[in-house]
């Protein structure tokens, strides 16, 4: 009989505390993660502070007036700039055309595109003319092979900072960032003006893999086409079939390069983000385009202002430039004061940033002279 109570006494304790830990469990899946930005952002950062007081607000179900649901907490960053490194010799897709042509495959390009990898220096603008380059220099490639040596070019070092692969460039508070609000149920886009394939290998393999679906990221496109119709003027003549290999023509379809941005958004993801992401005048579109008083939901938008010149390439005036983004209803993101690290301790800034390799001089020599000036001076206002 002693042993009998005993015995139910403890099953009784053992079912409270059940009880207790299912309560305890059921509160914490209802409630978000709102843990602060503290590991890569300084503890002043007003910045930091607002996003932490609006992930806050956002998702506390009792605050009905700023309550947002999961299904509708979107974010959209831009990539270049904000995300990753911007500098001319980090800049991913325009470094990847130059190895492309000078150094890893020149036998597979025009003396032409080797002229127009040549001539790219630091201050060149990055304009249509110059995508359209980039889909010429590729074409005959399937999206598996751009998608390899996007891959594969992200392996080299860049000559702007020291043991720094290009595909490592990811600022690590950023990064910060993203995973702070995937795990306060915000579903992340990145939005970029990089070709798409280009940018999904880069994300598929960088620190925010597991937080950026390969389906929300929104870029421009070359033109592609089912191998063996690459002189069809249209895709309408045939379907796609299971085996058939999709390749790049050469062709270039602009579709979200700077104001573009908020068509696409509005076209993949069907509605108006409540957070956006940039970091230059290209992005400005997108950032109104969320902050917009006709967004159902609160919303706020960041502008990363390149002004650290000790720790990273950046030039610009953070009173100026603080002071314009404010008047124009963004929070303004100091590289310089806001991020305490942008890059592991192991990468550092080069001495110096314009490096011509060896490959690249010989390639240049190797052009014929007349066939050089001759396109430099058909194609100078686009480089």
């Amino acid at each position: 009989m002693i042993f009998q109570k005993t015995y139910l006494r403890i099953l009784s304790m053992l079912q409270v505390l059940l009880i207790l830990v299912c309560f305890t469990s059921l509160v914490g899946c209802g409630a978000q993660k709102t843990k602060s930005l503290s590991q890569y952002w300084a503890t002043d950062s007003e910045a930091a502070q607002s996003l932490e007081a609006y992930v806050k607000k956002v998702t506390n179900k009792k605050d009905n007036e700023n309550f947002i649901p999961e299904e509708d907490r979107i974010a959209v960053f831009d990539m270049d700039g904000t995300l990753t490194c911007e500098t001319y010799y980090t800049y991913y897709d325009t470094m990847m055309f130059i190895n492309y042509c000078l150094e890893d495959h020149p036998e597979r390009v025009s003396d032409e595109l080797k002229a127009a990898a040549q001539e790219i220096k630091p201050g060149y603008t990055a304009g249509e003319e110059l995508a359209r380059n980039f889909a010429k220099a590729y074409a005959g490639m399937t999206i598996q092979e751009l998608y390899d040596y996007a891959v594969e070019f992200g392996q080299k070092e860049t000559d702007s900072f020291n043991n720094m692969r290009y595909i490592d460039g990811f600022y690590l508070p950023m990064v910060e960032v993203v995973k702070f609000l995937y795990d306060n149920g915000f579903t992340i886009y990145v939005v970029s003006g990089t070709e798409r394939t280009t940018t999904r290998a880069i994300i598929d393999n960088s620190p925010i893999k597991d937080y950026v679906s390969p389906s929300h990221v929104i870029g421009t496109e070359f033109e592609v086409k089912v191998k063996g119709y690459e002189d069809v003027s249209s895709n309408m003549d045939y379907k796609y079939a299971d085996g058939d290999e999709l390749v790049i023509t050469g062709g270039f379809i602009q579709k979200n390069l700077n104001a573009n941005k908020t068509i696409w958004i509005e076209r993949e993801i069907g509605q108006r983000p409540v957070l956006a992401f940039g970091n230059s005048g290209s992005d400005t579109s997108m950032m109104n385009y969320v902050i917009d008083e006709r967004n159902p939901y609160p919303s706020e938008a960041y502008m990363v202002v390149a002004d650290d010149s000790e720790r990273e390439w950046g030039k610009q005036d953070w009173t100026e430039k603080s002071a314009e983004y404010r008047e124009q209803g963004y929070v303004p993101i100091s590289m310089k004061n806001d991020f305490l690290k942008i890059y592991p301790d192991t990468v550092t800034r080069a001495d110096e940033q314009y490096i011509e390799s060896e490959d690249a001089a010989a390639a240049r020599i190797a052009i014929p002279k007349e066939k050089l000036i001759s396109f430099v001076k058909r194609q100078s206002y686009s480089i």
